[in-house]
């Protein structure tokens, strides 16, 4: 195995309610290969990366690494130290080098003490020098680059106040900084905006170690991706190449799979017209025949759960008037968001409000909710307007629920807007079929609880989404 760094052999796994969610892969990783982990909600890719990481330990098979190798881990939510401040959380990704730096100052006081050991002292020197010097350039350059480019909060903010996004960005900083031989990524774009995104797409691509990256940005995927590793139904396809050329293959595959079902399909109606007509037959070729017929009825061909358009209920129609900005102006402290902004959205837009970090976009919503005021101006929203408002946090789910009650609150019937619908018909215009309705709030992967989160918004029935 030496020429990987690491190797999955026949690993499965099982969630609840006994769901195979990962069936017997064998895969090998090439050292300095970037992948790219793609599959539908819920197809255990977020599973795949904790098991890499050896965060998640239940499951069957083996997963073997080369000795000595740093893996770093990059989870959807993670874990970091409330009280500790910016700086001093994106330092302790750098031990040995901050350690390095602080071993070097106590060897400059050192040199100034009347007893000291200068070729001792000179010899440590070079060695903690040899560690900083490794590290490609100068650290504090490195750090002030990286917090730059992934728009980091102030270095001496506390960590516990922040926001989720600005949480994931300092741990991504973090382990960027931190330099390990193989990189983890869960959502890595989440919370980045597009000049930072194009940061991460070059970092990683000189990065010299291997990458496997979670992510539903297809053009991150082409330009950073050197592989796409598939997750359907359960099964690991790799793919040489970016997801472009993934797209295309992927194509001719789903062709050659409906092909080879076809055909399937029409020798089983063969087989099963042969076996109705001679129900009794007892000669070894009519005992051939029926174990054809059993063979071809019991192949494995499980139907492509692909995601479908996500429903969105029809609101009230709307007036005129829908929102109006008026010479409005908003500041947090001395940090001017909005200067005399000016709008008018007609019914029917659909707006794209894009800008870096810290612009002002979520600011923006929260006046036109109502959830902030604004310093100067007007605000008009229309008569007839019925807001519905996904935000970015999740939090108001319930971990112990199933995705059934969650959203129908126990009743087999829901209130849609005006409309009343059958609750499961609803859930499953999310793609959550049958059992899925079942599983538990708290094991779903992020993109599931994406889902869960809009379908639980959009019960309201609003005319006017923001997103």
């Amino acid at each position: 195995m030496a020429q990987y760094v690491m190797s999955m052999l026949r690993v499965s796994k099982v969630v609840p309610p006994k769901r195979q969610i990962i069936k017997d892969i064998s895969l090998s990783f090439f050292p300095g290969a970037k992948i790219g982990l793609l599959g539908l909600n819920g197809a255990g890719k977020s599973t795949v990366l904790r098991i890499m990481a050896g965060a998640d330990k239940e499951f069957e098979g083996e997963v073997q690494h080369l000795p000595n190798i740093s893996i770093g881990y990059l989870a959807q939510e993670p874990q970091l130290d409330p009280d500790k401040t910016v700086r001093e959380e994106v330092e302790s990704g750098m031990g040995a080098v901050m350690e390095a730096k602080q071993k070097l100052d106590e060897i400059y006081a050192a040199y100034a003490e009347p007893d000291a050991d200068f070729d001792k002292l000179a010899e440590e020197q070079a060695k903690y020098e040899n560690i900083i010097a490794a590290s490609g350039s100068d650290v504090e350059h490195q750090l002030e680059i990286a917090a730059d480019a992934l728009r980091l909060p102030p270095w001496d903010a506390k960590i516990g106040p922040l926001s989720g996004g600005e949480k994931r960005r300092v741990a991504l900083c973090k382990l960027l900084l931190s330099k390990p031989d193989m990189l983890l990524l869960d959502e890595p774009t989440n919370h980045l905006d597009a000049e930072s995104v194009e940061w991460l797409e070059q970092f990683l691509v000189r990065f010299p170690g291997t990458v496997v990256a979670v992510t539903h940005d297809r053009y991150f995927l082409d330009n950073a991706a050197e592989w796409i590793l598939e997750l359907d139904r359960g099964h690991g396809i790799p793919w040489k190449g970016n997801y472009s050329s993934w797209l295309d293959q992927k194509q001719e595959r789903l062709k050659q799979e409906e092909s080879t079902e076809s055909a399937r399909r029409k020798a089983l109606n063969t087989e099963l017209d042969w076996v109705r007509q001679n129900p009794k037959a007892r000669q070894a070729k009519s005992k051939a025949r029926i174990a054809r017929y059993e063979e071809l009825a019991s192949a494995e061909y499980q139907k492509r759960n692909e995601t479908q358009e996500i429903f969105i209920p029809v609101g009230e129609r709307l007036g005129d008037q829908v929102i109006e900005f008026n010479n409005v102006s908003k500041a947090f402290g001395d940090r001017l968001l909005l200067d005399n902004l000016n709008f008018s959205i007609p019914p029917g837009a659909i707006v794209g409000v894009i800008g870096p970090n810290g612009a002002g976009k979520s600011t923006l919503f929260k006046l036109i909710t109502g959830k902030e005021q604004p310093d100067s101006g007007e605000v008009n929203i229309g008569q007839t307007v019925q807001l519905a408002y996904v935000d970015q946090s999740r939090d108001a789910l319930s971990d112990s629920k199933t995705v059934f009650d969650e959203i129908s609150g126990g009743s087999d019937i829901l209130q849609v807007g005006r409309y009343e619908t059958p609750s499961r018909a609803y859930i499953g215009r999310f793609n959550f079929k049958g059992g899925d309705q079942q599983k538990i709030v708290g094991q779903l992967s992020g993109g599931e609880r994406g889902r869960l989160h809009l379908a639980k918004t959009l019960i309201s029935g609003g005319n006017v989404l923001l997103l």
